[in-house]
């Protein structure tokens, strides 16, 4: 069918879009219309144009977990401007597209559109992919072309939607800005950005405030008593100096060792800290504490060798170094097995060492949040020399009182593994002990001798308040009135295995319901904290009313739990993950530690649209 080339503008723009298939949209400008009329000429006689979907056919596929391709099939006479591809994907996806690859084209020398590069020919588009998820998931892209045939007639820009299948990836990578939905970048997302790509002093500055900030956490507190005991350990010969010394050794020697275990495990794709959350270790670190304890309560001294403490004695005179290989070793020691918190700076550091290869930049931000971590440490050095006294009965109550807070640490640790009622009537023990110390300490000046009576009365109390709750079902030590009636039951539904979820978050999506999924750890702080203090409220669980909430819990650290972890890329618990109800993660949406109740509901109401 042939057509006058005085009609050929307007079918251009009035006909052809009815003759563009189902699976695509065809649109064009004012700008377009006076281009394509003036474009569109006279063909020869007997010509027929097809339909675009005839003239260009496109399709799109994964061909690697990071390459996307999409393929141009040109119908003989016919030909696309290289110009005018583009591809974007969807919005709120856990992967972006790069620049496409695109082979040269032909040179046209277009009357109004100037030159052109065209293709008369077949033509594959290979598009970089970068992720943000490791597990499989379906992308939605947008393919936008236009065309025209020899013989005269253009068609409008015509952009055509694909949903393609990426396979599962070993490996993520860093998403452009703009890449996530509603413009929600997660913490952890950020500070990844920074490590890679950002200013090296910025990037250490940010990781050691957000190493100071995580120092006012449980996670950290704990080795607050530590450093206070080894302190008060050294007795009268305590100064300002030598304190100071000791808890700068006790922090480089935490920083020193956090950073290359944090290096050495996300270079080897294992989840930091979680192989020392085993129970055993647990309970013998628990066991050393409580050792401790009684050491400064005088039941023994712990001495070396008499060589050795010769030998030791003839380098100290020389080198003034004292005990600060052991301090060194015991801030060690703290950094794997006291900080269990996982928080958005280390899952950030973790992440870029792991995924990356940069364990330089990587390493710094871990020593920096190391460091800021420590400073609470280092001014409980600083003042030592003023706050604990260096001669008399005073020093000896103190010591004991510090051994009080070495029994508190051994029950901090040994409850993330026991029942709740066991760790909580396990609080009772260093309370009456420092009730005992207190109430019983040989002083002198009056208003030394009242402080320490109030505050072991206040200690006798709390340790009575406790026995009291234990008849009521109590169990935050924190708060031993709370009854049992008063504990919110949160419907939490256990998976083991990423089979397991997949199934819980299909049956979720047949019902129309959104899914989330929250990593937990009987060793995990910050976990109970959100099972307290955030999924308990009703602003939370009104966000997640229409939400199944699953729980993978990670506490034996076996096979199943490993490759779990390891399929979503996770360095431990708590990681909080949400799906919406098409079964796709909202990946830029991840929740890496504790998220207090009124941050938490806005960020899954958004995260669950």
């Amino acid at each position: 069918m042939r057509f006058p080339a005085l009609f050929r503008p307007a079918l251009t723009l009035l006909g052809l879009s009815l003759l563009a298939g189902p699976g695509a949209s065809v649109t064009a400008s004012a700008a377009d219309a006076s281009s394509i009329a003036a474009v569109s000429s006279a063909g020869s006689d007997g010509d027929e144009f097809l339909p675009p979907d005839e003239a260009f056919k496109v399709g799109a596929i994964a061909t690697a977990p990071d390459r996307i391709e999409v393929i141009f099939t040109v119908h003989p006479g016919y030909y696309l401007y290289r110009g005018k591809m583009k591809f974007t994907a969807a919005e709120g996806q856990p992967a972006a597209l790069g620049n496409p690859d695109l082979p040269a084209g032909e040179k046209k020398m277009d009357e109004y559109f100037g030159e052109q590069e065209v293709y008369h020919h077949d033509v594959t588009a290979k598009l970089p992919v970068s992720r943000g998820s490791r597990a499989a998931f379906t992308l939605p892209i947008k393919v936008s072309y236009q065309g025209c045939a020899d013989a005269g007639l253009c068609y409008p820009p015509i952009t055509r939607d694909f949903s393609v299948e990426m396979p599962e990836a070993t490996s993520v990578s860093a998403l452009p800005a703009g890449a996530s939905s509603n413009g929600y970048v997660s913490e952890q997302d950020k500070l990844a950005k920074m490590i890679r790509s950002g200013n090296i002093f910025l990037m250490a500055g940010a990781f050691f405030l957000a190493g100071l900030l995580l120092s006012f956490t449980p996670c950290v507190l704990p080795m607050v008593p530590i450093v206070a005991g080894i302190i008060a350990g050294e007795g009268t010969n305590v100064t300002r100096g030598r304190a100071f010394s000791l808890s700068v050794a006790y922090v480089l020697g935490m920083a020193a060792t956090y950073t290359a275990a944090g290096v050495a495990f996300a270079a080897a794709g294992q989840q930091a800290q979680t192989l020392f959350q085993q129970p055993w270790i647990i309970t013998l670190f628990a066991v050393l504490f409580v050792a401790m304890a009684l050491s400064m309560f005088g039941f023994y001294t712990v001495q070396m060798p008499s060589f050795i403490q010769t030998r030791l004695t003839q380098m100290s005179n020389q080198q003034k170094a004292g005990s600060y290989i052991g301090v060194v070793v015991m801030g060690a020691l703290s950094a794997l097995i006291v900080t269990t918190c996982v928080g958005p700076a280390l899952v950030a550091a973790l992440s870029v060492i792991g995924q990356s290869g940069q364990m330089t930049r990587g390493g710094i931000a871990l020593f920096s949040m190391a460091i800021g971590m420590g400073m609470p440490l280092l001014a409980v050095g600083a003042s030592a020399g003023q706050l604990l006294p260096r001669a008399g009965v005073w020093m000896d109550t103190v010591k004991q009182s510090f051994g009080a807070l070495m029994l508190a640490v051994a029950v901090w640790m040994i409850s993330r593994i026991l029942p709740e009622r066991v760790g909580y009537l396990l609080w009772i023990v260093p309370l009456a002990a420092l009730a005992f110390i207190l109430l019983r300490a040989p002083l002198k000046k009056g208003t030394g001798r009242r402080v320490a009576q109030v505050i072991g009365t206040l200690a006798a109390l709390h340790a009575a308040f406790i026995v009291f709750g234990a008849t009521r079902g109590a169990t935050n030590p924190l708060n031993p009135f709370q009854s049992a009636a008063a504990h919110v039951e949160l419907p939490f539904q256990r998976i083991k295995s990423l089979d397991d979820l997949n199934a819980q978050v299909a049956t979720a999506n047949a019902a129309g319901k959104t899914v989330m999924l929250d990593f937990y750890a009987d060793w995990c702080v910050s976990c109970k904290e959100m099972e307290k203090y955030t999924f308990p409220t009703p602003a939370v669980r009104a966000a997640l009313a229409n939400t199944v909430w699953l729980q993978a819990d990670v506490t034996a650290n076996d096979a199943t739990d490993q490759a779990l972890l390891k399929h979503f890329g996770i360095f431990g618990p708590p990681t909080i993950a949400f799906y919406g109800t098409d079964g796709m993660e909202r990946r830029n949406f991840r929740v890496v530690g504790y998220m207090k109740a009124a941050e938490f509901a806005p960020l899954a109401s958004s995260a669950l649209k």
